[in-house]
């Protein structure tokens, strides 16, 4: 930590010779940590980036784009970042960004009019960044004008309907809808009604198809499918319009935290008890989810490790455009609370 001080007291800024001495590896060494080369060993790399994390060590970034000609810049392209999900992967992408050494450009599809796309688009390119991802939870026109712009260059598309040969990142949420309508099919409900996110979002689409594999296996079919916008306004009136459509619904499988909270107060206002009358489940796991009244039995989705892989997977392709071999998928989780219980 002394290197940092240089004679007279007045900090310096620290090198790669420093980070080397301190790890007791060469100058080399270190290089091929910064620059993600694959001949270190795990122990060695993890010691490096723990002292230069500890000595706050900058590379220079024009000698590191000089050296390995590259801008040492991500675009993060994303759509409709103001609601829980697309936001987490955002986070969680441009935090494993800054942790691989790279800047981090961002462009949200929903603030521009497919007039403006192309001309924001030129800007965010002109920086000449190594490669972008691309988080397309909605199904827009714009999403494909970006892929179309990126045709050639290092691209993952993130919680995306593109297809499994397209190199891309996922959480597997059909697989969390089977496991939601399981959970109320193993509770003994047989009528189970759906409340489904937009029909243009990725997600909304491969839940409620999860959630309708996972009855048929029981032969069951929904009591009703409503639909929301995410939110917990539209959640309380999708509710209300199953309880007025007097069809007989002991358990509620809803696309999101956020349309559940909003489900389990209309239940309320109508004095029905959750879970005794009306099992809910959601989708996302909020941390708010936990102290819902009552707590929320919702489907968990691993952002940071949808972050990790999706970065992992991009820096994979700038060193190889060849390492693309189609869709990774993350397993998500089944959180159980308070909110289910055994049929009546």
């Amino acid at each position: 930590m002394d290197k940092a001080m240089a004679e007279g007291g007045r900090a310096r800024r620290v090198t790669m010779l420093d980070v080397a001495e301190a790890a007791g590896v060469s100058y080399q060494t270190v290089s091929r940590v910064i620059n993600h080369h694959p001949s270190v060993k795990p122990e060695t790399r993890a010691r490096v980036l723990d002292l230069i994390q500890q000595l706050n060590y900058r590379p220079d970034r024009a000698a590191r784009s000089l050296a390995a000609h590259r801008s040492w810049t991500l675009a993060v392209i994303s759509c409709g970042i103001e609601f829980y999900g697309p936001m987490q992967m955002l986070i969680n992408i441009e935090h494993s960004a800054r942790v691989a050494g790279y800047d981090v450009l961002n462009a949200n599809l929903g603030l521009h009019q497919e007039v403006s796309l192309h001309s924001a688009l030129d800007r965010l390119f002109s920086w000449r960044v190594d490669g972008a991802l691309l988080i397309a939870s909605v199904a827009a026109q714009s999403a494909e004008h970006v892929i179309e712009q990126l045709s050639g260059a290092p691209l993952i598309l993130i919680d995306t309907a593109y297809g499994s040969s397209a190199p891309s990142v996922i959480i597997d949420q059909h697989a969390g809808g089977v496991a939601a309508a399981r959970h109320l099919v193993d509770l003994g409900h047989r009528d189970i009604a759906l409340i489904c996110g937009p029909d243009d979002w990725y997600g909304a689409l491969t839940r409620r198809e999860g959630w309708i594999a996972g009855l048929r296996d029981a032969g069951i079919t929904p009591a009703l499918i409503e639909a929301g916008d995410w939110t917990p306004a539209s959640g309380y009136q999708a509710a209300t319009r199953i309880l007025d459509a007097d069809v007989r619904c002991t358990g509620l499988l809803v696309g999101n935290d956020a349309m559940a909270l909003g489900a389990i107060s209309a239940m309320k206002a109508r004095g029905l008890a959750v879970p005794g009358d009306v099992s809910v489940t959601g989708f996302d796991d909020m941390p708010e989810s936990a102290y819902f009244d009552p707590p929320l039995t919702t489907v968990a989705q691993d952002f940071p490790e949808l972050g990790r892989q999706g970065m992992a997977y991009l820096i994979d392709l700038i060193g190889d455009p060849e390492a693309a071999n189609g869709q990774r998928l993350i397993p998500p989780r089944l959180v159980v609370r308070a909110s289910t219980a055994a049929c009546a």
